[in-house]
């Protein structure tokens, strides 16, 4: 009798991987013109290394950034994969099945074949194939947590959606806001908060997280290319998710804004907004400002304006605001644990239909998919007003 199809399936994920494929760059530039494909082989690993398979992979705009050379953090370039010249190989975020492991990585980590592993911290290059690494790269997802999750949503949920738990938890940069009689450890049930860019993948999530916790919300989002018809559908998804209030930049940037904001929303005042989460900079970041109640913060973990954050003095001396930064990245590589508490709690969210997925525009990568196709899909990731995140998602390789 023939096995069904899915039971085949993860058979062939899991047997002994030889050969991998992996998108590779040798120095920074345009993904169009610096991207290639690469074929080397992986040997069984030993000690504590594990090789693992890649289920799904997705394109974050810090993938972009590290690639043309403008991010923070850059990889490592080596001929660790047998290159003719040192290479990297971008991606920070996905989803792996283990295919083997060395004895080390079984004994101090537990991990062992067909085990699913979420990256610990970026940088580990996850578009390609099949990747080896030492087990302390990864982090274990148990039957409990991938029960019921797809191996997209698996793969999304170690950067946006972390970034977005943390920030509302009240962490910034690498520690944590100082607690004060307002803001505690984060947004209380009942309280406010304002955030730009909201319908991105870190928005999306901080709206579903905030209603779940009992917090409102207040989200600014950019006018769509398709007229007065296309913004009031994004207004009514993102309501459907748990919005309290939608606006565009442009009503932001009316004459009069904080005194509607006051009057409309935060019941003359009576209520305040504690916290602002800002992707954007420049005048959207202001405009936040205009509305935080006195001694609140606004945690900048984005720059998508590329415009500076021009900060005047009055809400410095007069309103005592707190401007802080958060970057992800370095909330991980020190705080695993708690980046493995919020993985587990949005994953039981979404296995309880509480929390849904971005819309993803899933590209397939098989072993023969060609150069052309994967790079033309990374470099159509720089297009505005895209209708989903980008997310490699591997089949037969």
């Amino acid at each position: 009798m023939a096995r069904p199809a899915a039971e085949a399936r993860n058979s062939c994920l899991t047997v002994s991987v030889k050969q991998a494929k992996a998108l590779i760059y040798h120095n920074p530039g345009e993904p169009k013109d610096v991207l290639s494909l690469h074929s080397h082989s992986i040997s069984p690993p030993h000690s504590d290394l594990v090789t693992a398979k890649l289920l799904a992979a997705p394109l974050n705009p810090a993938d972009i950034n590290t690639i043309q050379g403008t991010y923070p953090s850059q990889p490592a370039f080596t001929t660790s994969l047998s290159t003719t010249q040192p290479a990297a190989v971008p991606g920070n975020e996905g989803v792996a099945v283990v295919s083997a492991a060395g004895s080390g990585a079984t004994s101090t980590s537990g991990i062992q074949k067909a085990d699913w592993l979420i990256m610990k911290a970026p940088g580990i290059g996850t578009w390609r194939t099949a990747l080896q690494a030492p087990s302390s790269h990864f982090l274990k997802l148990g039957e409990q947590d991938r029960e019921g999750i797809t191996p997209t949503q698996a793969a999304t949920v170690s950067v946006n959606p972390c970034t977005a738990w943390a920030m509302l938890r009240g962490w910034t940069g690498s520690g944590a806001i100082p607690p004060d009689s307002n803001r505690g450890e984060g947004l209380k049930p009942g309280e406010w908060f304002v955030q730009n860019g909201a319908n991105s993948g870190v928005g999306r999530a901080a709206i579903q997280l905030a209603r779940q916790w009992g917090a409102k919300s207040i989200n600014m989002v950019r006018s769509r290319p398709g007229g007065d018809q296309e913004t009031a559908k994004l207004k009514q998804e993102l309501h459907a998710l748990g919005a309290d209030v939608v606006l565009t930049e442009d009503e932001a940037n009316a004459k009069g804004f904080s005194d509607r904001i006051n009057a409309e929303v935060l019941n003359n005042g009576r209520d305040k907004i504690k916290l602002a989460l800002n992707c954007v900079g420049g005048k959207s970041a202001l405009n936040q400002g205009k509305i935080l109640a006195p001694g609140s913060t606004q945690v900048t973990y984005g720059a998508m304006a590329k415009q500076p954050l021009s900060v005047p003095a009055g809400m410095l001396i007069f309103r005592d605001l707190r401007f802080a930064g958060f970057w992800v990245s370095k909330w991980a590589e020190n705080n695993a644990s708690e980046k493995m508490r919020a993985v587990r709690e949005v994953l039981g969210l979404i296995r309880e239909g509480k929390f849904r997925d971005v819309p993803m525009n899933e590209i397939q990568w098989d072993w023969g998919t060609e150069e052309g196709v994967l790079r033309d899909a990374v470099q159509g990731t720089l297009e505005g007003f895209k209708g989903g995140k980008g997310i490699f998602v591997f089949g037969e390789t």
